[in-house]
C-alpha cells in the first residue's frame, strides 16, 4: 500500500509542477508584446499578445506628410511589423516548454498537425495583398490636408 501512495503522491507533485510551469508560460505569454515605428517615426505600434492592437500613436506630422490612403497602408505596415515582433516573443515563450521537434509558429498557425502540402493549398487560396508605391507617392510632399483647405477656400 504505501508504494501505491507513494506513486498517488509523486503523481500530485508531477500535476502541481505542471500545472505552476503552465500558469508561469500564461503569465509570460500575457505580457508578449511588439512595438514598431514607421521609417519616418511618423507612426507607433504596439501590439499586445494574441495580436491584439492595444497603442496607436500618430504624429501631427503624419496628416501633413500623408494622404489619407498612404497613412493607412502605413498604419497597417507598422501593426504588421508590431504584431510580428510579439509573434516571435510568443514563439520564444512556447519553445521553451514545447518539445524539441515542435515548431511554435505552426503551433500558434494551427497547422502543427498538417503537412505542408496541406497548409500551402490553404495559403495559396488567400487574397494576395495590394502594396502602393510609397516611393513615387512621396514624391509629392503637398499636404492633403492643406489641399483639401485651399479647395473649401476657393469654394
Amino acid at each position: 500500500m504505501d508504494d501505491h501512495r507513494a506513486q498517488v503522491e509523486e503523481l500530485l507533485a508531477d500535476y502541481r509542477r505542471s500545472r505552476e510551469q503552465l500558469a508561469s508560460v500564461q503569465r509570460e505569454l500575457a505580457a508578449v508584446s511588439g512595438r514598431a515605428s514607421s521609417p519616418d517615426g511618423t507612426v507607433t505600434a504596439v501590439v499586445g499578445s494574441g495580436g491584439k492592437l492595444v497603442e496607436l500613436e500618430l504624429s501631427e506630422l503624419a496628416y501633413r506628410r500623408h494622404r489619407p490612403e498612404q497613412l493607412a497602408e502605413l498604419i497597417v505596415r507598422t501593426v504588421g511589423e508590431a504584431a510580428a515582433t510579439a509573434a516571435e516573443g510568443t514563439y520564444q515563450t512556447l519553445g521553451s516548454v514545447l518539445p524539441s521537434a515542435t515548431d511554435p509558429a505552426a503551433l500558434v498557425a494551427g497547422t502543427a498537425d498538417l503537412q505542408p502540402a496541406e497548409y500551402r493549398a490553404e495559403l495559396a487560396q488567400q487574397p494576395a495583398r495590394r502594396r502602393a508605391d510609397d516611393d513615387e507617392d512621396n514624391e509629392q510632399r503637398e499636404s492633403w490636408l492643406d489641399s483639401e483647405l485651399i479647395d473649401r477656400r476657393v469654394r
